[in-house]
């Protein structure tokens, strides 16, 4: 007898029509027809099951803090870093604490059930440090929370930048991260990058590094990131985040980098939402989207992630904790339109973004641990096209948020009593 089994569900990879049987909060069957008794059992109704969505990149301690201390006017990436300085030495554990405890209750509600959120060191009390921690420590029983020891000011170039982020590893943070491009000189940045990967080499721990989000063509960083992975033989451990410059190289250039990521077998993880918004700033006409290279960095085998990184915060003031709301402006801003680039765009915000922080007994196999989402959808073709309601979400077996199915009434003579908006799309024209 299985504690609960979902019936009738269609599944990423196209089957449909399958149960998924669940014990002790694994994945214990995934077939057709399967007869066992439960203790609970779901009834998908031909609708989308999927393991839960992952967001590789976000700031937690940020969030839900807009307007503080005051409106972003000019929604620029420079004003936003400006604001979260004057911020910053105001900000108590208390207040941090809250404000990422009600963005986790939100993402629980949108199926997001892991995040890795990059923590700024900057200022060397680590309010934020220890503010994170405790937010993981209280989330850990339904949502995986990954911390990035991040010196959002520079690791050379703030003031006592080296010894915070040590002391934010050595309070239990488990991810190393960097800003070169942020440093004062390229070369500081070349520096700190080679001294952010030791440091990682000698702890052990992977590598998360915002690298290059900017329009300027020469911002090559990644370059040396790639580099040093190899040399401290961190291949699959290291995420390059953003890489926004990419977009404005020359492609003879690209063409020599990309084989270079592959080679250290980068992950690149790119922010759709923010990158539309931030980048292109001095332009005129025409105006760079901004985003990095996703198709050609998926032609080349690295895997690539989408993250939300910003929910109302001085950076940006828009955001709901949904990575389908992310996949769906991916799709728009790297031009990928077919069918297949829909269903690859799915599969980054579920299985590439869970590949990009390591997660662990993450899928729909047996084994696996058994976090799913029913959708109020049939394929993910349509999950993205109406970023589709969470009907159930489940964590370890256990329903722990559900929401109701999005349902119009219409008062129209001879047409339906209700419009069901996934009921809309023929297969063929998905």
């Amino acid at each position: 007898m299985f504690d609960l089994v979902i019936r009738n569900a269609n599944l990423p990879d196209g089957r449909i029509g399958i149960d998924i049987a669940i014990t002790g909060g694994k994945i214990e069957a995934v077939d057709a027809g399967i007869t066992a008794d439960a203790g609970q059992v779901i009834d998908a109704a031909g609708r989308l099951v999927s393991p839960p969505f992952v967001d590789p990149h976000f700031h937690m301690d940020a969030t839900l803090s807009l307007g503080l201390p005051r409106m972003n006017r000019s929604g620029t990436l420079l004003e936003g870093i400006a604001l979260w300085g004057e911020l910053r030495p105001t900000l108590t554990k208390e207040a941090l604490v809250d404000r990422a405890l009600r963005y986790c209750d939100l993402a629980v509600s949108q199926g997001l059930l892991a995040i890795r959120s990059h923590v700024d060191t900057s200022d060397p009390r680590l309010v934020t440090v220890e503010a994170m921690l405790e937010v993981r420590d209280r989330v850990a029983p339904y949502l995986d929370l990954q911390l990035v020891a991040f010196p959002q000011d520079g690791y050379y170039r703030a003031p006592d930048g080296v010894p915070a982020l040590n002391r934010a590893l050595d309070m239990g943070v488990g991810v190393v991260g960097g800003i070169p491009h942020f440093e004062r000189t390229t070369a500081d940045g070349a520096a700190s990058v080679e001294a952010l990967c030791r440091i990682a080499a000698d702890r052990g721990l992977p590598v998360d590094m915002h690298c290059d989000e900017t329009d300027d063509p020469l911002s090559r960083h990644v370059e040396t990131l790639a580099a040093q992975t190899k040399r401290f033989g961190l291949e699959g451990r290291v995420v390059g985040s953003h890489l926004t410059s990419m977009h404005s190289m020359d492609n003879y250039y690209v063409s020599k980098l990309i084989p270079l990521m592959a080679e250290a077998k980068l992950h690149a993880v790119a922010n759709p939402l923010i990158n539309i918004m931030l980048q292109g700033r001095h332009d005129t006409y025409p105006r760079r989207r901004g985003m990095t290279r996703v198709p050609e960095l998926l032609a080349a085998g690295i895997n690539v992630g989408f993250g939300h990184d910003c929910v109302m915060d001085p950076r940006y003031s828009m955001g709901s904790g949904d990575m389908l709301e992310v996949g769906h402006m991916a799709i728009h801003v790297a031009q990928m339109a077919s069918i297949a680039d829909k269903q690859k765009i799915f599969e980054i915000v579920t299985f590439g973004n869970a590949c990009a922080i390591g997660l662990e007994n993450y899928g729909l196999k047996k084994g696996c641990n058994a976090d799913l989402v029913i959708l109020q959808a049939s394929d993910p073709v349509e999950a993205l096209r109406l970023k589709a309601n969470r009907l159930t979400v489940i964590r370890r077996g256990k329903v722990i948020a559900q929401t109701a199915p999005r349902v119009s009434r219409l008062a129209l003579d001879g047409r339906p009593a209700e419009v069901d908006g996934a009921a809309y799309a023929p297969t063929a024209a998905r």
